[in-house]
């Protein structure tokens, strides 16, 4: 296949992987009404996507092992389209377990795509790490944006079941690529057994703590942002756009960041700057509420630009395409289910101290062990998975001496 038609691959994938999940929130309402949902269940609806990202990530390296990346790629996509297709069923069931194969597509997708980035265009790292993450910000902020004008349009099914199109098509173009790749003599992308376990890797570890715990800030911050600012007087309707706007002022940070880093040999300065922003914006969150527009941007600066940091790290410390899928599965495990965690334990924090002071203290805290794990994965080098010991081979058995 050409070059142009793996990156066609690229950005179709890279749009599905967001757009899924993004675009509940915003008919949630609808989805109580028809459904029925309490409280709870509106909660595990919205938390289901995340731990999915989480519970399936470390699925992703198993099956493109047996039976190709290309091929678990495709897999993927097929995952995502049945997921939101079930999803528009007039079913409680099918609309979770919906949610949940679209949230395992996603997760396979989020943990392969380094690979392929790896391996198809291995001296554009940076660059297109930098347009995937660009084209993932922007897909979910189109996918929330359009989601009520759709819903008011057609209803929420056709909010929901439109971005079955582009997964349709990406299934499209990947399936002639996994064809290709499962005729291949070896599989150009499995993950060879060989090559050992990164548990055992310290900078494994460390790349995978960075992403989680920017991932954490990234997600009660969308979660929480609004209540924060409703309660320090602004109107509903500003509180949710400082959510929208935070996450433009990370779209062109989203490519701008994994170029810069790529041409680093060394890419601690960027985490010190990173880190610079976030505790500038929660300690204005913190201290002047007054003036929540600045520090919505100045947070949108700070997480805009961290986990495209992160992302682009796991092919900076990965020495082939196999190792990055390790390392990408390893980290996003962890990372996701950390994630998910964080909106509940932020929340039930303000809830037992009745405001929002202690909970940004805490996230202030939190970036003193983001910033340090981010410093031990940006220092130069590559991951060394530990080889597996070879078993010693058996001595022949002493020859019985014979008695005459």
């Amino acid at each position: 296949m050409t070059a142009v038609w793996w990156l066609a691959g690229l950005v179709l994938l890279t749009v599905n992987l967001r757009a899924a999940i993004t675009g509940i929130a915003p008919v949630l309402s609808d989805l109580r009404d028809v459904f029925g949902l309490s409280d709870a269940g509106a909660g595990v609806l919205t938390t289901l996507p995340v731990l999915c990202l989480g519970v399936f990530a470390g699925l992703a390296p198993v099956v493109a092992r047996r039976f190709g990346t290309e091929a678990a790629i495709a897999g993927s996509l097929v995952l995502i389209t049945a997921g939101i297709v079930l999803r528009v069923a007039q079913s409680p069931v099918s609309l979770f377990v919906g949610t949940v194969l679209a949230g395992a597509g996603i997760a396979m997708g989020n943990v392969l795509m380094p690979a392929v980035i790896k391996r198809a265009f291995p001296a554009r790292v940076g660059s297109l790490t930098g347009l995937a993450m660009m084209l993932m910000a922007a897909s979910g902020a189109v996918a929330a944006g359009l989601a009520v004008p759709l819903a008011e349009a057609g209803g929420w099914r056709l909010a929901l079941a439109v971005w079955a199109v582009p997964s349709l098509a990406a299934v499209l173009v990947w399936g002639p690529l996994a064809v290709r790749g499962r005729r291949a003599p070896t599989a150009p992308m499995a993950a060879p057994r060989e090559e050992g376990s990164l548990l055992r890797s310290p900078t494994a570890w460390y790349v995978a703590a960075f992403m989680g715990l920017a991932s954490l800030m990234f997600y009660v911050l969308m979660s929480w942002l609004p209540e924060i600012m409703r309660d320090a007087g602004f109107t509903p309707a500003a509180a949710g756009m400082m959510v929208s706007v935070m996450l433009i002022v990370g779209i062109p940070l989203g490519f701008l960041v994994p170029v810069a880093a790529a041409r680093l040999r060394d890419q601690r300065p960027v985490v010190v700057a990173v880190a610079a922003t976030m505790v500038a914006g929660l300690a204005g969150l913190l201290l002047v509420p007054s003036a929540g527009w600045i520090w919505v941007a100045v947070l949108g600066l700070g997480t805009g630009s961290a986990f495209p940091l992160a992302y682009t790290l796991l092919s900076l410390r990965s020495p082939s395409p196999s190792v990055a899928a390790a390392l990408s599965g390893m980290a996003q495990t962890g990372g996701y289910l950390l994630a998910a965690a964080g909106p509940f334990a932020v929340g039930v924090l303000h809830d037992v101290t009745g405001g929002w002071d202690v909970p940004i203290v805490l996230l202030l805290a939190l970036v003193v062990p983001e910033v340090l794990f981010g410093l031990l994965a940006a220092r130069p080098g590559v991951v060394r998975p530990a080889r597996p010991q070879a078993r010693p081979k058996a001595r022949p058995a002493a020859e019985p001496v014979r008695i005459r």
